[in-house]
């Protein structure tokens, strides 16, 4: 597994970059042993900037992010809040990861969609203008994959990424499906009829 530590506006000693190479390792060997890569990231964050905040990524398998952050006093408070929401994360869904990752090896081209992902240019107070509404400016433009898959993987790859929304092609009957995080911090669930 390759693994990255790095700070923003913080000195990573070796000893605290030690402590996280020790601790990802424990974690990717007591769970999957094959992870692709991990990146931990601290930044100071906070008025005074007296806190740490510390963002963990780590690719467990074709198009499966673990994502967390945590915010402390101190890095090594910080690191440990952050990795124990990884691994909680990986106990939870543990089952359905080491399936999901032999059902991917076996899955053909024809069962991944190409789309195109756009992002769209967030709307400023100055643009508001009553008389004339505008279309979107598009600052960003990628291809990205929608992978056929059950609701519940859905639902598990949108909890491990930290994502709001995914789209997917349903795997029970093949049309586009989208899932979102609501307010309420219930899922919903996109099941449109009679798309294709």
């Amino acid at each position: 597994m390759e693994l990255t530590v790095h700070g923003k506006q913080i000195d990573v000693g070796d000893a605290l970059r030690t402590h996280v190479t020790d601790k990802i390792e424990d974690l990717n060997q007591k769970y999957f042993d094959h992870a692709a890569f991990a990146t931990v990231i601290f930044s100071r964050e906070g008025h005074g900037r007296k806190q740490t905040k510390t963002h963990i990524q780590i690719q467990l398998g074709k198009n499966i992010m673990v994502m967390s952050d945590a915010v402390e006093n101190d890095p090594y408070v910080s690191f440990e809040a952050a990795a124990n929401k990884v691994a909680k994360q990986l106990r939870r869904y543990k089952r359905k990861l080491r399936d999901h990752h032999d059902r991917m090896e076996a899955t053909s081209e024809q069962d991944i969609i190409l789309a195109r992902d756009y992002v769209l240019k967030a709307a400023s107070e100055q643009d508001d203008e009553p008389e004339e509404i505008k279309d979107p400016v598009i600052i960003a433009e990628m291809t990205t994959n929608v992978q056929t898959m059950s609701v519940s993987e859905a639902v598990m790859r949108m909890d491990l990424s930290g994502d709001q929304a995914l789209m997917f092609s349903n795997a029970s009957h093949g049309r586009l499906n989208v899932i979102y995080r609501r307010s309420d911090g219930n899922i919903g669930w996109i099941d449109p009829e009679n798309n294709t």
